[in-house]
């Protein structure tokens, strides 16, 4: 494979990116071709060395969407990290896509009964108003009291939500560096 159509693979495989950001990526490779020639090496050496364009590109992509979940972790910067490094290869789907279905389901588990906590005041109205006959002020008192619990159970929410989403990234980082490093010694 010669530097253009290394190039031109990366360029496809890097489509996803900003333009800014892919045009910087492929000015790197084309220093580094650059400085290869300089060296004395031909355009297949250089290209058999740096690996296969694709897996150069998904390495990119999901060091990419990483540092983006650095500047700015929104749930869809971290479905595309995840997606990224997931992309990485076969192991990847067993180890980051189980323990991020576990994680979204302890959180949106959370949410929900504190949500569903939080309304339970709204349900003994309802049900008042459906019911007359049926009002008893034990139900109206644990329904305030539940809606206490539910506020302190979205306020720990709203941690432990910045908590598993800071530590999952940090899981993903350190996924993507052992793929790069078992690709550099493998």
């Amino acid at each position: 494979m010669n530097e253009e159509q290394f190039l031109k693979k990366m360029d496809v495989a890097l489509k996803k990116l900003p333009d800014a950001e892919r045009l910087d990526m492929l000015n790197d490779f084309r220093e580094h071709f650059a400085i290869g020639k300089e060296e004395g090496k031909t355009e297949e050496e250089i290209a058999n060395n740096l690996g296969t364009p694709n897996q150069i590109a998904k390495e990119l992509l999901a060091t990419y969407y990483l540092e983006k979940v650095d500047d700015v972790s929104t749930t869809g910067n971290i479905l595309r990290a995840v997606w990224a490094v997931i992309g990485l290869g076969f192991f990847n789907l067993v180890i980051v896509l189980g323990p991020f279905i576990a994680l979204v389901v302890v959180l949106l588990t959370g949410w929900v009964s504190a949500v569903a906590f939080i309304a339970t005041p709204l349900m003994v109205v309802a049900n008042l108003a459906i019911y007359p006959d049926s009002f008893q002020y034990f139900d109206l008192f644990f329904s305030i009291a539940l809606a206490g619990l539910g506020l302190l159970l979205a306020i720990g929410m709203v941690y432990a939500t910045r908590f598993i989403s800071t530590g999952f990234v940090r899981y993903l980082n350190y996924n993507v560096k052992l793929v790069k490093g078992g690709l550099k010694h493998g």
